[in-house]
């Protein structure tokens, strides 16, 4: 249960989440419920933390649960709370998370996961406002703004009869979509900083020295499939193997695991993949699939980097006038709708 600040900033200035905290702000002060749905790892449970805090619940109570972590019977006892005796070890009355949150914020996290029994309860305390506890028979009025986030896709869940359409339905009042890390490229080295300057402080050092080029410049390649989280990792990690706080960081480890000393399964497994690959067409002309491939770099770099030239150049790992000139040679736009 949380009932202060946000003690995280949430950091961006892309386009698309920019236009996703204005979403955040517009929902923020109204009671009905919101599905907060985004990939694993882009940030939700912040998300769904800034609906309360710019509500005007801010005061009260905001309690988050991970509905995944529990099992169905102690989930049901944790959301509605239970009366003493009302089975084995429950020696005296609990108090569950919807009379806890009475008058604030509900966060249901891992929504999914839910059971349609329990999916069939938190939808009758939406639509009524009541909850009982178990084991209890006494009617108890709550007034609870229900905020759900989930990776899962709960729209064919509920074509599957996997997740009640009703629940979906009232949860769905308005629904926020976080973007993933690789649709917000401007935001990469701002969150890199803001992750390695946090842990050089944990570190003791006097100040973070920054990132070198190469490192920089792998940052913006990655594709992060596990988003804004997978990033963190990767900084900390990077900055906590670091030899010298003195230089900038160098090298960013982005696989835990690599090691020259691999399982010999998993390089079993590598070298299966390597001998797997299509062998390239022959006879062709080598100049013109060279010249080709380097056009459609330059031109995947520059709609990544939504033709911010210099960020496309890092994408290549190129200077900004090396890019500028290949740019030239091939004549591609550097401008969307551009010749």
């Amino acid at each position: 249960m949380a009932t202060a600040p946000e003690s995280q900033p949430i950091i961006g200035e892309a386009p698309a989440f920019l236009e996703m905290l204005e979403h955040v702000s517009r929902a923020a002060p109204l009671s009905k419920p919101v599905l907060v749905v985004g990939e694993r790892g882009t940030g939700k449970e912040l998300v769904a933390s800034r609906l309360h805090f710019l509500s005007n619940r801010w005061e009260q109570t905001v309690v988050k649960v991970n509905c995944a972590a529990l099992t169905e019977s102690i989930l049901e006892s944790e959301l509605f709370g239970h009366e003493a005796g009302a089975f084995t070890g429950a020696v005296k009355t609990h108090i569950g998370h919807f009379e806890r949150a009475d008058g604030g914020t509900l966060i249901l996290d891992e929504l999914a996961t839910i059971s349609l029994r329990m999916q069939e309860k938190i939808l009758r305390t939406i639509e009524y406002g009541e909850i009982q506890r178990v084991g209890g028979n006494e009617t108890l009025r709550v007034d609870v703004r229900i905020v759900g986030s989930t990776n899962a896709d709960l729209q064919t869940l509920a074509a599957e009869g996997r997740f009640r359409k009703d629940l979906l339905d009232r949860l769905a009042f308005d629904v926020i979509t976080v973007p993933p890390l690789r649709d917000r490229v401007e935001d990469i080295l701002p969150l890199a900083h803001a992750f390695a300057i946090n842990m050089a402080s944990e570190l003791k050092w006097s100040l973070f020295p920054g990132f070198s080029p190469r490192a920089s410049s792998a940052l913006l390649r990655n594709k992060w499939p596990g988003n804004v989280r997978e990033l963190k990792f990767a900084i900390e990690r990077s900055v906590y193997r670091s030899r010298d706080p003195e230089h900038p960081i160098a090298d960013i480890v982005l696989d835990a695991f690599d090691s020259p000393f691999k399982l010999v399964e998993a390089r079993s497994k590598g070298r299966a993949v390597t001998a797997r690959r299509k062998a390239p067409l022959l006879p062709t002309d080598l100049q013109q699939r060279l010249i080709d491939t380097e056009v459609d770099l330059l031109s995947a770099a520059l709609e990544k980097a939504r033709f911010n030239q210099r960020m496309a150049a890092d994408l290549l790992s190129l200077s900004y006038h090396q890019f500028r000139g290949k740019l030239r040679k091939f004549g591609i736009r550097s401008k969307p709708g551009t010749a």
